[in-house]
């Protein structure tokens, strides 16, 4: 017998995390990042050896 649900699926939309990153942040972080990478690729040999 097929349960009374009717392939009915319920998701949790009001899941609060603990950790609250605004996308601004997100985009801010990850060219950071590229800047960071970018710099290492250019002046980082010299640092190295």
């Amino acid at each position: 017998m097929p349960s009374g649900q009717g392939g009915l699926t319920r998701y949790y939309d009001e899941y609060k995390s603990r950790l609250e990153i605004s996308p601004m942040t997100v985009v801010v972080v990850c060219v950071a990042i590229m800047v960071i990478i970018l710099f290492l690729y250019m002046f980082g040999s010299a640092w190295i050896g």
